[in-house]
């Protein structure tokens, strides 16, 4: 079994999760209580391909079945299989993309967040990752629960146990390496919801990202400097 940690992916720590996907572009940390991962982690490409979207929607018969999601979960939902690690993030090569089709990359979301404010922070990145001062940029995203609410079940016609909740916000943590060898961070927490507010309105703390889901971001990095930075919000790119 491949070795999680030796991935360039997880250069700068690794979260934890009921069970790590290790795929050929990227890594996802999967919930069994969920049915949905918990967070994505990847390296946005910078190669100049640009191959057709492959559209593939796929199980991933790595997941035990009882905590695996299938097409049937999202047949007649009204949501759409959102992406955690984006399609144009990783379009190289054919397969380097339809990776990113298997289902325990997706979330259910509503249309309107999916292709609006969500695919807005994803173009966003990518414009960050072409800036020709950054070297690399790592991302980590993931959904958020809010239990202070009701949480939406996602369930099917037929007897099929899998039951799948809708996440209530979208998180995404943002560390950039730039040529110099400083990293900035800059994370997002936004409501699962049409909006048409700017992207820095939902700029949080990464810390805060950590508390609301469980998680402990780019946990290889220590110290004073790092601690600072994620207490910090940045501007939007900002050097």
């Amino acid at each position: 079994m491949q070795d999680a940690s030796q991935r360039p992916e997880t250069r700068y720590g690794i979260p934890a999760a009921d069970q790590i996907l290790i795929n050929r572009h990227y890594i996802l940390g999967y919930s069994y209580y969920y049915r949905q991962a918990k967070w994505a982690l990847e390296i946005v490409d910078r190669g100049a391909m640009d191959v057709e979207r492959s559209n593939n929607f796929r199980s991933d018969f790595r997941i035990p079945e009882l905590f695996r999601v299938d097409k049937a979960q999202y047949k007649g939902s009204g949501f759409d299989r959102g992406h955690l690690v984006a399609s144009a993030n990783q379009n190289e090569v054919v397969l380097q993309d339809s990776e990113t089709f298997l289902l325990s990359n997706m979330c259910p979301m509503n249309r309107s967040f999916n292709s609006g404010v969500w695919n807005r922070l994803e173009g966003a990145v990518r414009e960050l990752n072409k800036l020709e001062d950054v070297y690399e940029v790592y991302v980590t995203s993931g959904p958020i629960f809010d239990f202070r609410f009701v949480i939406e079940i996602i369930t099917t016609s037929d007897n099929n146990p899998v039951k799948l909740p809708v996440p209530h916000l979208f998180f995404k943590s943002v560390l950039a390496e730039r040529r110099s060898g400083a990293l900035h961070m800059w994370s997002f927490v936004i409501p699962h919801e049409s909006s048409r507010k700017s992207l820095d309105k939902f700029q949080v703390p990464t810390s805060h990202v950590e508390v609301m889901v469980g998680v402990n971001l780019w946990s290889q990095l220590t110290g004073t400097k790092i601690k600072e930075e994620k207490n910090k919000v940045r501007s939007i790119w900002e050097h």
